[in-house]
């Protein structure tokens, strides 16, 4: 969280009743839950959109607004109050307090058998180290949540899911740890003018059934461009899993949206080490792009640190997949016993239905630290998204392994490059069930092609160190200063693996 450091928001919605939180909360009998249904939320970013955008109430005593990052994390919500703690559900829910950069009130709903009813914050649901508890007469609402579930081990509730910080929210499967994250909208991603923020500012948690293996979250954004009303079906396991279903409407013309969007942070690896002086060969939450587009072309994207901002558009007509991953996976690429990279999760995106014309949008921002996300992807449709309309989006979200895909092509494990004289060498692994039909050798060949420069000694020759295969080349910049390279394993003229992408910059 400490790398979401945007101007965050919240506003109020009334609503009747309210649930107290601790062991076995009960209401307070003058109180009555209100009605809730599914497209309330809808009708509510509907009519939000209606009226002109009002910015939140942001303030907070003296000692939250003003707090560190070290001094935030030392406020502590205590895990004995947490919802449902005594319900022996299959999920529980915890909450942040505000203060640092999550100045923004969200308001947060229990809703059970069809009734919403509030849940209030108290000062005397965390503890305070270093500073005063804020006065308990006060209520200051929270920050956001976590979802906790028996995921790793049956007689422990694990943390799964985080909804924190804007729109951002964050998820892991079985065995990982917290890496890149989602966002409910991006608008103005990469302008120089500034990018616009949108946030959730009202949640609703349905209650779940004792044997359930999901739980649903509802959420109302707004934005000054747009509001809108999502609705997240949230699945622990090997692979977690949001079945993701969403309505935009817009204040405004929104001429530059992100839909789907992504996070991620990539500051080196073996592709280029220039001016890195670090003890690890590789420090990354993400290292590719990878997208299954509507030609049915399978594309691996590496990633890059440059010199300067890089915005890169894959055009396609209803996708069929985008995701950034993690494919390196073994301690030995990062060797950082406290990060531990290697268990970051991949994030693929699968669209439901047809999401019509449009491109994935890459977008990599230099970095020298990699407390700051640097990389974002997301599907931009051809089209603006006009005001007062209403646009509706299904989607699928997998967060987990390397890849959650079915690969009929072998994929690209590694991209590394070196100096060779005044040219550059690229080195690319490959490896995958398909290169059993790389035989015999000498019908395998390399195509790789680059939109400037000059290509030259292409190598393509089995691995017998991984049991894959192996594509080398040169390139001679000719001082161009942008040079866009692909190259895929051939057998013949049938493709034996994804297609690799790079943008060489200097």
């Amino acid at each position: 969280m400490h790398r979401r450091d945007v101007v965050l928001a919240g506003l109020a919605l009334p609503f009747l009743g309210s649930l107290a939180l601790g062991p076995r909360a009960t209401l307070a009998a003058e109180e009555k839950p209100a009605p809730f249904d599914p497209q309330q939320v809808r009708q509510l970013a509907r009519e939000l959109a209606q009226k002109p955008y009002k910015a939140p109430d942001t303030s907070l005593p003296a000692p939250l607004k003003d707090l560190s990052y070290d001094a935030y994390r030392k406020i502590r919500f205590n895990p004995d109050r947490a919802l449902w703690r005594d319900d022996k559900l299959p999920f529980q829910v915890q909450f942040f307090h505000r203060g640092f950069v999550f100045s923004n009130r969200v308001d947060i709903y229990e809703v059970d058998n069809g009734q919403a009813r509030p849940i209030h914050y108290s000062s005397s649901l965390f503890t305070f180290e270093g500073i005063a508890p804020p006065d308990p007469n006060v209520d200051l609402g929270f920050a956001g949540f976590r979802i906790h579930a028996p995921m790793n081990r049956a007689d422990y509730y694990d943390e799964v899911a985080v909804f924190l910080g804007a729109s951002y929210f964050r998820a892991i499967a079985k065995g990982e740890g917290y890496g890149l994250s989602a966002r409910g909208l991006a608008i103005n991603t990469g302008d120089p003018k500034g990018e616009e923020f949108p946030l959730f500012k009202t949640f609703w948690i349905e209650r779940p059934a004792p044997n359930t293996a999901s739980i649903v979250v509802h959420a109302l954004l707004d934005s000054p461009s747009a509001a809108g009303a999502f609705r997240f079906t949230i699945r622990p396991g090997e692979t977690t899993v949001f079945d993701s279903e969403i309505a935009f409407y817009p204040r405004v013309d929104v001429n530059d949206p992100g839909l789907a969007p992504l996070t991620s942070m990539f500051l080196f690896d073996a592709s280029d080490r220039t001016g890195v002086d670090d003890f690890r060969p590789e420090v990354h939450d993400s290292n590719g792009l990878a997208m299954h587009n509507g030609r049915d072309e399978l594309l691996w994207r590496a990633l890059a640190n440059p010199k300067d901002l890089q915005i890169s558009a894959f055009g396609d007509v209803n996708p069929r997949g985008f995701g950034l991953l993690q494919r390196r996976r073994d301690f030995r690429y990062f060797e950082d016993l406290e990060s531990h990279y290697e268990k970051r999760p991949s994030l693929w995106i699968e669209p439901i239905g047809n999401w019509g014309e449009g491109d994935i949008r890459l977008i990599e921002i230099p970095s020298k630290e990699e407390i700051h996300d640097n990389v974002v992807a997301f599907w931009r449709p051809r089209e603006p998204l006009r005001a007062k309309g209403e646009y509706i989006l299904t989607y699928r979200m997998h967060w987990g392994p390397i890849d959650q895909r079915p690969l009929p092509l072998a994929m690209i494990t590694a991209t590394r490059a070196g100096a060779s004289g005044d040219d550059r060498l690229f080195v690319i692994d490959i490896a995958g069930d398909k290169l059993k039909e790389a035989t015999p050798p000498e019908r395998v060949r390399a195509d790789v092609s680059a939109s400037k420069g000059k290509v030259a000694n292409v190598v393509s020759q089995p691995n017998p160190a991984t049991g894959g295969w192996r594509v080398s080349f040169t390139l001679a910049p000719n001082k161009e200063p942008v040079i866009e390279l692909r190259a895929q394993l051939m057998r013949d003229d049938q493709p034996l693996s994804e297609i690799w992408l790079y943008r060489w910059t200097p």
